[in-house]
């Protein structure tokens, strides 16, 4: 299956899926609110981080339904942008996008910015503060994906997460899951 450059699709357009819009066995996926990094590498022999792309943005690099699931918690005009491929077993599993307002970057939050190769979930699930908002699955791109608004001790960060064609969430033989065919959203 060809995809988009990692680059284009985690700025492409995000289509939110009801429970219907799917099977049961994906959606179980991409509603998990344990940690994916913890459920991938139980499915590998070795998971790592691939960084694409890492840094301060202005509000200008954001899309615009990031500005808007971002503006009623932060006010900031720059924000701290990791665009990582987690890669399982040297195939890439899962493309990453986390957008952290620069105010939630204070006090521990701050290691948020040197996480070098080390996933995003093994910093957020053993922090005692984490608290989710909201955990919504859609598409980007043709692909499976889902998007949370995350707080760390009440500071908010927005996390971003396509599945990949090689993701076991697309292999019928993969425990908790199915092979599937995209379906239409029921309006």
């Amino acid at each position: 299956m060809g995809y988009q450059p990692v680059e284009t699709l985690l700025t492409d357009h995000f289509s939110a899926l009801s429970a219907t819009a799917c099977l049961p066995e994906i959606y179980s996926w991409l509603v998990d609110e344990s940690s994916m990094t913890a459920r991938l590498e139980a499915l590998c022999r070795v998971l790592e981080v691939s960084i694409v792309k890492e840094g301060f943005i202005t509000a200008l690099g954001l899309s615009a339904d990031e500005q808007s699931l971002l503006r009623p918690h932060a006010n900031d005009q720059r924000f701290w942008l990791r665009e990582v491929q987690l890669i399982a077993d040297g195939s890439p599993w899962l493309a990453g996008r986390t957008v952290i307002p620069e105010n939630t970057l204070q006090g521990p939050e701050t290691a948020l910015t040197a996480l070098g190769n080390r996933p995003l979930g093994h910093y957020l699930f053993q922090n005692t503060s984490l608290s989710r908002d909201y955990l919504n699955p859609g598409i980007i791109g043709g692909l499976w994906a889902r998007r949370s608004l995350l707080r760390l001790a009440k500071k908010p960060l927005l996390l971003t997460e396509i599945f990949l064609p090689d993701s076991p969430l697309y292999q019928s033989s993969a425990k908790g899951s199915s092979a599937c065919t995209l379906l239409p959203v029921q309006k």
